[in-house]
């Protein structure tokens, strides 16, 4: 298993055990587990809850050339990666997004884990509609795709 990933979209609740099994080898000496979680708060707003959306194609799609391009980018030979994003409505504390990553060594882990959600919060088509104690509910502004320069 020197070279594997999953990559998934669920509108049921995730949770870490299938990653585990996924990246769990003697092959790795270094594993991280990155959750998103729903939070309490978000721009001074009480959050209860938040409903995710997605293309799913697309975002299986980003997923997958993410993936490819930290290969091409970072040079990690031996590696597994777990994606899995939520969507529907999630309650306070739920797993949104799991990123397990596997490398030989730690460093190589860290820097793959960070590039690939700084990626996918850049590129996938999933959107999210935060709901507030007050009845109210807002989709937040996603990253643009192209930055602007200023």
């Amino acid at each position: 298993m020197l070279h594997a990933k999953v990559v998934n979209i669920k509108e049921k609740k995730i949770s870490l055990s299938a990653a585990e099994k996924f990246v769990h080898s003697s092959d790795y000496g270094a594993t991280i587990y990155f959750t998103g979680t729903v939070r309490n708060q978000n721009n001074k707003k009480n959050v209860i809850g938040i409903t995710y959306d997605s293309h799913d194609a697309l975002v299986i799609k980003s997923f997958n050339e993410i993936y490819e391009e930290a290969y091409h980018k970072l040079k990690i030979q031996n590696r597994a990666v777990f994606i899995e994003h939520a969507k529907g409505y999630l309650n306070l504390g739920e797993i949104s997004i799991i990123i397990a990553v596997a490398c030989k060594h730690r460093d190589e882990a860290y820097i793959l884990s960070r590039y690939i959600i700084e990626e996918i919060k850049k590129r996938s088509p999933i959107w999210k509609k935060e709901h507030y104690v007050d009845n109210q509910s807002d989709w937040l502004k996603g990253n643009p795709i192209v930055h602007e320069k200023n």
